[in-house]
């Protein structure tokens, strides 16, 4: 039984009520700084227009993420007062529809690739250097210049027909790695014990919490996917730059991020060392007249698109971050399902396309989301899938059963296995001095609190194993019957294994490789459409709420201790692959 003490203490109360009045002063100051800016820009700023002569300048820098939202005004203001950077955050879906309008607009002569320090991942960095590809099939140039490069931003800019270098800049082109941090000596140290139940010898998400490093299976898998991307990179780069395959591993195992500049030249990955100042003669140079006009992402995706006016619509619902069954960050269940009705009562919509970027997350919330899916089915739509870095354990669960899959080459998919974890608190209870004492009126009547605070018994594991066993087998039914395969198939290459989106489409989990336009053409064939409009869900965030959630927001050293006290702090059963990043 919990005693509540309420505290009469009146002076308290007052310091209460003065500390709610400062707080509400500084929110006051804030608001009026922040809103008293941005409504000036609002009115001193006009919509942007497409001159003659303009030359797409997209910034490599910043956060990609799956779908960009709406123009945040108050960011750099928010910046300005605290003093800290904000990662600008750059959705693909600008990009990729940025370089389509370039490609047809004659008023834009060609692209600059500005910068080298986008974080981005394999998959997503593919799809941008292929829209590059086929934008330069207009005849239109792609120019780059970084005073550094990162590894796949250099994969990205070696779609240009020039590189360009800072004098003193670097490029690291060193290879690939995915680094995995372990848990299991500082659980033990503060006396915490990882009590884990899985299915799936590859099932590597939670080796973190009971290893201090890579088990075989995972070694195995890991070291397969992070050399059939880098080759994908290699093979890539070897073609635009004309160097041979051989030698682009060769200089990168010189450590070439630590050569000298001049060296980039003479192996043949820059054209040639200017200094920044050089780039509006050379820009001048391409486009044909010192009067050029530069159009940055955030502008240019503020010229209003020809839409169709079709009425028949296809939807495209993105699905990017951990599964969770509700929250802000990550794919809600509590919001996916909220937005699939919306879908499912728009009569207008006779396709979706569900973009996916997930390791995967909770397991129950995966069923239900899976399930809201099959609504759309069951209505007559057809759902088509397109993968994204991610389409994983829970990302895989909901993807199962679409009508047709894509998936980039280096997406990471699979990982069709199941786990529960329960934290063991006795060892550390002991260490701080905490007791427990209890009356119940059956024998489980506290299963989750009793095997937390004193551990699983053989009968307890047996049970939690039990359920976790019964989740997998609903997991490979729900892909074996989406796939059109035996359950023997899917469990012969489940076993929480990860596979490259290449090596999917051979073992039959994925339909063919393609991007997220593969996807929406295949679902206008499947809907027996020609004519369509399309519309994204969900609705864009509110910048309002988007500033909220700025300052709210928490550096990555304390996400992850957030992170991994919410582990140990509950039990979970999770269809969960570990977001690896490449580098």
């Amino acid at each position: 039984m919990a005693i509540i003490v309420k505290n009469e203490d009146k002076p308290r109360k007052k310091n209460g009520c003065l500390g709610t009045v400062i707080a509400f002063l500084i929110v006051y100051v804030i608001f009026n700084i922040v809103v008293g800016k941005s409504i000036g820009e609002m009115f001193t700023s006009s919509p942007t227009n497409i001159e003659d002569k303009s030359i797409y300048q997209l910034d490599l820098k910043g956060q990609l993420v799956e779908q960009a939202q709406q123009t945040n005004p108050f960011a750099d203001v928010l910046s300005e007062f605290s003093m800290q950077t904000i990662t600008e955050v750059v959705g693909l879906d600008d990009i990729l529809s940025n370089i389509a309008l370039a490609k047809e607009d004659n008023r834009i002569v060609g692209i600059y690739l500005k910068g080298g320090e986008l974080l981005v991942q394999p998959a997503c960095a593919k799809a941008i250097r292929d829209a590059l590809l086929d934008f330069k099939q207009s005849g239109k140039f792609v120019v780059a210049y970084a005073a550094n490069y990162s590894n796949l931003n250099y994969y990205i800019a070696s779609a240009a027909d020039t590189i360009y270098l800072n004098p003193v800049g670097h490029i690291a082109w060193d290879g690939l790695s995915a680094q995995k941090i372990y848990y299991k000596r500082l659980l033990e140290k503060i006396g915490v014990e990882m009590q884990i139940v899985k299915v799936g010898s590859f099932k590597s998400a939670v080796e973190p919490y009971f290893r201090s490093s890579m088990s075989d299976e995972d070694r195995k898998q890991t070291l397969q996917y992070v050399d059939g991307i880098w080759n994908e990179m290699v093979s890539a780069v070897a073609q635009s730059r004309n160097i041979t395959p051989r030698n682009l591993n060769v200089y990168a195992d010189e450590c070439l991020s630590l050569k000298a500049s001049e060296t980039y030249v003479d192996y043949g990955l820059v054209d040639k060392l200017v200094y920044v100042q050089a780039l509006d003669s050379i820009l001048s140079q391409y486009a044909g007249t010192p009067h050029y006009h530069l159009l940055t992402t955030s502008k240019l995706s503020e010229v209003k698109r020809s839409d169709s006016n079709a009425a028949d619509k296809i939807a495209v619902l993105y699905a990017e971050g951990d599964i969770v069954t509700e929250g802000v960050g990550g794919i809600s269940e509590k919001q996916m399902i909220k937005t699939i009705k919306k879908i499912y009562k728009d009569s207008s919509i006779k396709a979706v396309v569900l973009r996916v970027n997930s390791p995967g997350g909770s397991a129950d919330a995966s069923e239900q989301i899976w399930h809201a899916i099959k609504t759309l089915q069951d209505k007559g739509l057809p759902v088509v899938v397109s993968m994204g870095d991610y389409a994983a354990s829970g990302g895989y669960y909901i993807s199962a059963n679409a009508d047709f899959i894509y998936a980039e080459p280096t997406t990471l998919t699979g990982s069709i296995g199941i786990f529960g974890t329960v934290p063991n608190l006795k060892e550390l209870r002991s260490k701080i001095g905490v007791d427990i004492d209890e009356v119940k009126t059956n024998q489980h009547a506290n299963f989750y609190e009793h095997v937390t605070m004193y551990g699983m018994n053989d009968k307890e594991y047996a049970l939690m194993q039990s359920m976790v066993e019964n989740g997998y087998e609903l997991f490979v039914k729900r892909c074996a019957d989406g796939r059109k395969m035996s359950v023997d198939a899917i469990k012969a290459i489940g076993e929480g294994r990860v596979w490259l989106g290449k090596d999917a489409v051979e073992i039959g989990l994925v339909d063919s490789l393609g991007n997220i336009n593969d996807a929406i053409c295949k679902a206008a064939q499947l809907a027996s459409i020609s004519q369509y409009t399309l519309v994204t869900y969900p609705e864009k965030k509110d910048p309002w709420l988007e500033m909220l959630e700025i300052l709210e927001g928490t550096s990555p050293e304390e996400k992850m201790v957030a992170d991994l006290k919410e582990f140990v702090s509950q039990p979970r059963i999770m269809t969960l692959t570990p977001m690896v990043v490449i580098k």
